[in-house]
């Protein structure tokens, strides 16, 4: 056990991939990144315009092209904006918002590219066909295929567009019209007056007292 536990703890916390920087303007987590970096679950990774950079991984590579911004957790990659490369033989994915692009054959080598830019979705097949998946709000990652609500196939050589409408973010509901109607002015003058009129109507209507000075 003391020969283990420290191993383990070792194997949790070691890196998965490297990253190749070329150029300066490259990132991670926000700090300068060095030519090759050790990259662990949840790095973010930033290139500015003139910089480009590679991942490597066990069955994958990834170019990440100038002014990209993505998160690398192991076997899926989270664009919030760019464009990367992807060549996989293990099934890597790309995560933008609710769709999921993913290869239809994880065992296969695989090259697609996906770019998303002011919430468009842009898929290219290189190398085999690629499903698009559509997801819930959460980002967890392991979704079964009866939890999808739609799915799209990209073929090889084919490229598709889509909107992503979490990209978009989910914004809160406006207030009804009817709400807004009644927060007017006009409408909160007209309120106060028919409050007056109905007090005056309840107080003036009649000259005798509410009760009489002796009973009957």
């Amino acid at each position: 056990m003391i020969i283990y536990l420290p191993i383990g703890v070792w194997g949790a916390d070691s890196p998965s991939a490297i990253l190749r920087v070329s150029g300066a303007g490259v990132s991670v987590n926000n700090r300068p990144a060095a030519d090759s970096t050790a990259l662990y679950a949840n790095d973010l990774i930033q290139t500015e315009k003139n910089a480009v950079a590679r991942i490597e991984l066990t069955g994958s590579s990834v170019d990440i092209s100038p002014e990209t911004i993505v998160e690398y957790d192991v076997d899926e990659l989270v664009l919030d904006h760019g464009n990367v490369a992807v060549n996989t033989s293990n099934g890597l994915r790309v995560r933008v918002g609710c769709l999921v692009v993913v290869p239809v054959n994880g065992a296969l080598w695989t090259h697609f590219q996906v770019s998303d830019v002011d919430g468009k979705l842009t898929v290219a097949a290189e190398k085999r066909d690629v499903y698009i998946n559509e997801r819930s709000k959460s980002k967890t990652k392991d979704v079964k295929e009866s939890e999808q609500s739609g799915r799209s196939i990209v073929r090889e050589s084919e490229r598709k567009a889509r909107q992503d409408k979490c990209g978009a973010g989910y914004e809160p509901a406006q207030p009804p019209v009817n709400g807004a109607l009644l927060n007017s002015p006009w409408a909160r003058l007209g309120g106060a007056g028919a409050i007056g009129v109905v007090t005056c109507w309840a107080l003036c209507k009649s000259d005798d007292p509410i009760s009489p000075k002796s009973p009957e």
